[in-house]
């Protein structure tokens, strides 16, 4: 595409982060100069621990729908869940177009196509080394290296200066699939003068260098030449294409046959295929109701489940409900994956059932990160030579890490900007500050409703998951101010009734005492009744049991 002569009329540019800062996840950043914006990623986040029952976390966009006419477009670096998860969602509300590599848009429009969204999403695949115009910007692509192929960092020239993003990535001179990353492109980006470097920094914490994907390439031909009388069963991350890869290599050199299970699993593989993103040898990969017409040794089961997920294909297969494979003592399995922080209560639990049920579970180095060590951040703040460093992609911990780094290579600290969601920084050659804020938060998903449940809602989720609930049910005759039937008790997760008769029927006493109480001196309002309920069945509940169940008083006229 033809480059567009960019001149600076001394506007500044805003970054404003709108997700993924301080967390790993839901990763959105917005880029406005004058009266384009446009924004980088678009991930989903997974629920903490106490947001019971919800299914995803997605980033709030209200700054985008507010500023819709100014949007021109969603850059996309890489097809992760935590930068493209949120697009079905947010795309509803902002509907602008997508640009992303070869496989990254295959990935997206799988979830187009399950949102019923293709016809409605403008998209353009960019390849490596192309520019696009979107109004104020022009956006490069630059090729590097992660745990999923064409995985970009972006270089963005504004009118204010260039921003040089990284993505995720990691330096693998030896990738399993395409290129090694553009080094020689970023030393001449950084050549020609850039304002800000927005660097990945999950692995900010760790000295050295990530190891290169292919050292996992030997190991698994390692683990196939010791364990060639057994079933091997791999579980890995569904989008590290490259993994599956060379699990592929190795069954294919070791003569088995290959099944891949797990939904996520099996869709990014055929996108990969159809796509050349990955090389499959004829007769490899078998449908999972053939593994029975070959003897265990000469297969290997490729599956999601590697972070201890209790619906993904491994943790069903370990605790026996898998519908088609069942873990026999002997089997091999080999976790390639860390858990995620957060995570390892359950992977520990599904290798403790594997290994009960006799399987031999092997979990140390069969995994490399697809995040780039300090010797690695090192070298790309060296090519690039921000005058700016804005840590991105990380914990606070993590951020904070990769500020010491920068600092430690001559950036003056009062250039290094740790930022957290929400954040307006304005920018330019002439300086740089933090100025106000915008609306930013998380989202809430739980199935087909999205952002119906609130801080409310989880309270009394959890509330109901501490102590349960008592709902007391009557009947009043509003005519004549009298009880006709109840109360009630029904009892839900508080205690079990029929071993608490005599709870239950003082309880009863107490709110019979109230309730006629109430009707005697008149009171037939409901809303009182049922306050007056509440306060005394809860003080009774509590000098019992030191427990404050839920109460749902129900009046019934007659």
């Amino acid at each position: 595409m033809r480059k567009k002569k960019i001149e600076n009329n001394g506007s500044k540019l805003k970054i404003i982060p709108l997700g993924g800062l301080e967390q790993i996840g839901l990763n959105i950043t917005a880029f406005e100069y004058e009266d384009s914006i446009i924004v980088v990623d678009c991930g989903l986040s997974f629920p903490d621990d106490d947001m019971l029952g919800i299914d995803l976390v997605i980033p709030d966009v209200t700054y985008l729908k507010e500023n819709i006419d100014r949007v021109k477009g969603f850059v996309i670096t890489h097809g992760h869940e935590d930068h493209i998860g949120a697009l079905p969602y947010v795309l509803k509300e902002v509907n602008v177009p997508l640009y992303a590599t070869k496989l990254t848009m295959g990935i997206i429009e799988n979830k187009l196509t399950e949102h019923n969204l293709m016809k409605t999403t403008k998209r353009k695949v960019v390849k490596f080394g192309q520019s696009i115009n979107l109004g104020q910007f022009r956006v490069e692509f630059i090729k590097t290296n992660h745990s999923i192929v064409d995985a970009a960092a972006l270089a963005i020239y504004s009118p204010a200066g260039t921003v040089f993003h990284t993505g995720d990535f990691k330096v693998d001179y030896t990738p399993v699939y395409g290129d090694s990353i553009d080094l020689q492109r970023i030393a001449e980006i950084g050549k020609k003068g850039v304002l800000a470097l927005m660097c990945d920094s999950t692995n900010a914490e760790r000295p050295g260098f990530t190891a290169s994907e292919r050292t996992v390439g030997r190991t698994f031909d390692n683990i196939f030449s010791e364990h060639k009388n057994t079933r091997i069963i791999i579980a890995t991350f569904a989008s590290n294409v490259d993994r599956v890869q060379q699990i592929i290599n190795s069954a294919n050199k070791f003569d088995r046959k290959v099944v891949v299970e797990g939904r996520s699993m099996v869709s990014i593989i055929d996108t990969a295929q159809k796509l050349h993103r990955i090389s499959v040898p004829d007769n490899t990969l078998i449908d999972i109701e053939q593994l029975k017409n070959y003897p265990d040794e000469k297969t290997v089961i490729i599956t999601t489940g590697s972070q201890g997920e209790s619906m993904a294909a491994l943790s069903r297969m370990a605790s026996n409900t898998h519908k088609k494979i069942s873990i026999k003592p002997g089997d091999t399995v080999i976790f390639s994956s860390h858990p995620i922080p957060g995570n390892e209560k359950a992977v520990t639990k599904v290798i403790n059932e594997l290994i009960m049920k006799g399987a031999d579970v092997i979990f140390q180095d069969v995994h490399v990160s697809g995040h780039a060590c300090q010797e690695e951040i090192k070298l790309i703040y060296t090519l690039v030579r921000p005058k700016y460093a804005i840590p991105v992609h990380g914990e606070y911990k993590h951020l904070m890490a990769q500020a010491r780094l920068a600092q430690d290579l001559g950036i003056d600290k009062k250039n290094v900007f740790i930022l957290a969601s929400g954040d307006v920084l304005e920018l330019n050659e002439e300086g740089a500050k933090k100025e106000g804020k915008v609306t930013t938060g998380s989202i809430l998903v739980d199935g087909l409703g999205v952002g119906d449940v609130g801080n409310v809602v989880l309270r009394d989720r959890q509330h109901l998951a501490e102590d349960g609930i008592l709902i007391v049910a009557m009947s009043l005759d509003g005519v004549g101010n009298q009880l006709v039937a109840g109360p009630d008790i029904v009892s839900r997760g508080f205690v079990y009734v029929k071993e608490s008769d005599e709870l239950i029927a003082e309880a009863k006493e107490i709110i019979e005492a109230a309730v006629l109480d109430l009707l005697d001196r008149g009171i037939s309002d409901w809303g009182k009744i049922k306050s007056t309920v509440k306060d005394k069945l809860s003080d009774f509940v509590w000098k019992k049991t030191k427990r404050r169940p839920m109460i749902l008083p129900i009046i019934m006229d007659v």
